[in-house]
């Protein structure tokens, strides 16, 4: 694997290991490193498996908004907080796939649906997701869906749907977890994972910064990814975005610094991946932005809204993107491990 070699007094980064099992120790190490060196460390693992000046568009519609019987602090659609998030009936298949038709025609090369559930039922409510899965295929789009937990037979059934990828994000370390969630375990995530990728669907999975969570904290979310065998084809870095009412509310911004610093992580330990730079970007100034991009980021959310939080407008991003000297991937292109 290509990589700029450290100076000798560097520590080993884990970009040279040929296995999977990286420890905490390398994985801290390479956090730690000066962050230019990072980057430019993250620029050439992007290089060499990334087309250099693509950025995937992708699109996110809540088809089923508020109302979840989960406690995620940082949630403004649990059932526990009272938010500015009111619950709200599930989409008809016809508005959604009236929605992708318009992120497709803006430029968006896969589409994600997401519905504020703790668990996949089986009855109508789940029938309806199938089909709006296969409408979305039948667009061109890729197709993506996070509806919290699943098991083997319902994820056997989206994939025979055509569902391409599944979005369960860890959120945080196994350590920090229960401090921010406690209607469910880490176990319980794993779980889904694993019954998503025995399906033979890609996985779609990543975290959250600035829920007071430690460095250490952030590198075991990010060692945890990348220790999955296979490892996941997207993983989303996100920025908390407080929301009234939920018990982050009063956190303080995330340092743009500490982004570009994750982003960079996790395209060393995870070459082959789409990192997606997702929420908390209307926080970043543009030259954040940049930076995070510069430092392996190779997907954004597009459109003005994922699920309930604020996102920057699409003029805005097609700007960024052409002054970055970046360009949207084309629908055509094969993402069978990238996706």
């Amino acid at each position: 694997m290509a990589q700029v070699s450290p100076p000798p007094s560097a520590p080993v980064s884990p970009a040279s290991k040929t296995a999977r099992a990286f420890t905490r120790e390398e994985v801290r190490a390479l956090y730690d490193r000066p962050l230019l060196a990072l980057i430019d460390e993250a620029r050439a693992v992007h290089r060499a498996h990334h087309v250099d000046d693509e950025v995937q568009l992708c699109t996110l519609l809540s088809v089923k908004t508020g109302g979840c019987p989960e406690d995620c602090a940082y949630c403004p659609q649990s059932s526990h907080y009272e938010s500015e998030v009111g619950p709200e009936k599930m989409l008809d298949v016809n508005a959604v796939i009236a929605s992708a038709r318009r992120a497709k025609e803006i430029g968006s090369t896969r589409f994600c649906m997401g519905a504020a559930w703790r668990e996949v039922k089986d009855g109508p409510a789940f029938d309806r997701v199938l089909e709006m899965v296969r409408g979305v295929k039948e667009l061109g789009l890729e197709a993506c869906v996070t509806l919290g937990m699943v098991n083997a037979d319902q994820a056997a059934r989206l994939k025979e749907a055509g569902l391409d990828a599944y979005n369960h994000n860890l959120d945080t370390s196994r350590e920090n977890y229960r401090s921010i969630i406690k209607t469910r375990t880490f176990d319980d995530r794993i779980a889904t994972l694993q019954n998503v990728r025995e399906a033979g669907i890609t996985v779609c999975s990543g975290g959250i910064i600035g829920m007071g969570e430690s460095t250490d904290d952030r590198c075991e979310m990010l060692r945890t990814l990348a220790n999955l065998t296979p490892q996941p084809e997207s993983v989303p870095i996100n920025a908390l975005v407080p929301s009234p009412g939920t018990p982050l509310a009063d956190r303080p911004p995330v340092d743009p610094l500490d982004l570009v610093r994750m982003i960079a992580v996790a395209r060393v330990l995870m070459p082959k991946t789409r990192v997606r730079l997702s929420a908390g970007r209307t926080s970043l100034t543009r030259e954040a932005q940049m930076l995070c991009l510069m430092a392996g980021a190779n997907s954004i959310f597009y459109g003005d809204k994922l699920l309930t939080t604020p996102n920057p407008d699409e003029e805005e991003d097609l700007s960024l993107l052409a002054d970055a000297g970046l360009k949207p991937m084309p629908p055509a292109r094969d993402t069978a491990r990238r996706s």
